[in-house]
């Protein structure tokens, strides 16, 4: 696991949390590097130069709305719509758990990146803490990925009911929960290529939603949410290369993700592929590259948070 100076010296000074929240500054790549971040979300990492989501507002995330200040795309991570080795460093934080194709994502990510970080809640954590939306269990033994496909959002319910009784009447685990979240994460960088393994890989993990679920798709309204968005945007704006990815062309970067050829006829609201004459819609300056009959807005497949 990887940690900045300035994690190390939040570390040596015990401030766990400070040097948890450090984490999203530290992105081992030179200034030059192009970095794309895949299921980026409401709070993509500041050095992320351009954005993938599939979705424009998801439940699965708890910013409702993606930003928009640096290139984005729209588009699945199982199907990239990005040139190979386009891109030194991608970023996928909070997402890979959120994939029922864990072969293909990981696939797509060696294939389009040079390098890259991978972050998710830990397994042993996902399996006493379940999310409602996480299709995978994943941890890091040994410098290798070790992934679980769920068969259902809780796999196990009893060891769930007992952490949560735990977590009710125990103030110092709640606490500890709090203050030290590296225990419970996995952080996970790779170069060239991710080691991993698929422990079951012909288990199906692409169940449906429980109705536990909730649509999240507005912005917060409450003070706390403001202040908190307000304060990401700022830390945003003072970190990332702003000037930069307002020179980016994204269509340099892209390749159609059905014939994965590279050009395109380019107008103000679409996208043409020229070999298989392909139409991607462009709205608000974003691409839809999705693949044939698969429409990001109404398959919930993959979004960070």
């Amino acid at each position: 696991m990887q940690y900045s100076a300035l994690m190390r010296v939040a570390g040596i000074l015990g401030l766990k949390k400070v040097r948890w929240a450090l984490r999203r500054l530290h992105c081992p790549v030179s200034r030059d590097a192009l970095v794309l971040e895949v299921g980026a979300g409401g709070n993509p990492y500041p050095r992320s130069n351009v954005l993938l989501d599939g979705f424009e507002n998801s439940l699965e995330r708890v910013e409702s709305e993606i930003v928009r200040d640096r290139p984005v795309v729209l588009g699945l991570c199982e199907s990239l719509p990005f040139r190979d080795k386009s891109f030194d460093f991608v970023i996928a934080s909070h997402v890979l758990e959120h994939s029922d194709q864990p072969e293909r994502f990981l696939s797509e990510l060696m294939r389009v990146g040079k390098a890259g970080y991978i972050e998710t809640p830990d397994a042993f954590f996902e399996r006493i803490n379940p999310y409602t939306y996480h299709r995978l269990e994943v941890t890091d033994r040994e410098g290798k990925l070790v992934i679980r496909k769920k068969k259902n959002w809780k796999p196990e319910e009893e060891l769930a009911l007992l952490y949560a009784a735990k977590l009710a009447r125990d103030k110092d685990f709640a606490r500890f929960l709090r203050i030290s979240p590296d225990s419970f994460y996995t952080r996970f960088y790779w170069k060239g290529k991710i080691d991993y393994v698929v422990l079951n890989p012909s288990a199906d993990a692409s169940w449906d939603y429980p109705p536990e679920a909730r649509v999240n798709c507005e912005p917060g309204s409450s003070w706390k949410s403001r202040l908190r968005s307000a304060y990401l945007n700022m830390i945003r704006k003072m970190t990332s290369q702003n000037r930069r990815n307002k020179r980016i062309n994204l269509f340099d970067l892209l390749k159609c993700p059905i014939c994965n050829h590279e050009n395109f006829d380019v107008s103000r609201d679409k996208c043409i592929c020229t070999r298989c004459g392909e139409k991607y819609p462009i709205e608000a300056g974003v691409p839809r590259m999705f693949p044939r009959n698969i429409d990001g807005a109404n398959k919930f497949r993959v979004s960070g948070v």
